[in-house]
């Protein structure tokens, strides 16, 4: 088996573990950094349901734990195709996907204050406005264990230059004379 062939799974498998790793801390301690979250926003002087009414949440729900662990068995099958010579192509389909929907995703994650702060910008009430969206990240990130913002991170850069990794790795003289 060529190294191009074998370091595209290891990144296809490191990016579905983010998957498996990621939502079950969150399912685990995401109702913990909710209450920091909204105690902070009450300490500002605001109704804690502010960021509900603003779609903003750090708790996992149940369809977002299965979602993810879906994406986490699709990436893994495409590792072991690949592994067995038979996933290029689709590798090539579903790469270019999960670099635009789960790159996406991960970077309102990763962006999370920039994005609260839009969100609360664009809000009607002028006082919602007024909130230090940075102070609630940091409290709702204190909620979180101390690794997972770091691993958010790597599964971003994973997703993304990850997957152009990945298809440049399948697209070399090498893995053509393995997928043959």
């Amino acid at each position: 088996m060529p190294v191009s062939v074998a370091l595209a799974a290891t990144l296809q498998l490191l990016l579905a573990a983010t998957f498996v790793v990621i939502p079950v801390a969150v399912w685990r301690t995401g109702g913990r950094a909710q209450r920091a979250a909204e105690a902070e926003v009450a300490r500002q002087g605001h109704a804690p349901d502010v960021l509900a009414r603003h779609g903003i949440r750090f708790e996992e729900r149940a369809p977002e734990l299965a979602l993810a662990l879906g994406i986490a068995v699709v990436v893994t099958a495409l590792a072991g195709l690949n592994l067995a010579g038979t996933g290029r192509v689709l590798s090539w389909v579903l790469e270019p996907v999960i670099f635009l929907a789960v790159g996406f995703v991960t970077a309102s994650q990763v962006f999370a204050v920039r994005y609260t702060e839009a969100a609360f910008a664009r809000s009607a009430d002028p006082a919602v406005r007024e909130i230090d969206a940075r102070a609630v990240i940091a409290a709702a990130s204190g909620g979180f264990p101390s690794w997972l913002r770091p691993l958010v991170l790597v599964r971003f850069g994973l997703a993304t230059l990850g997957s152009v990794l990945v298809i440049i790795l399948l697209s070399t003289s090498s893995a053509d004379a393995y997928f043959s």
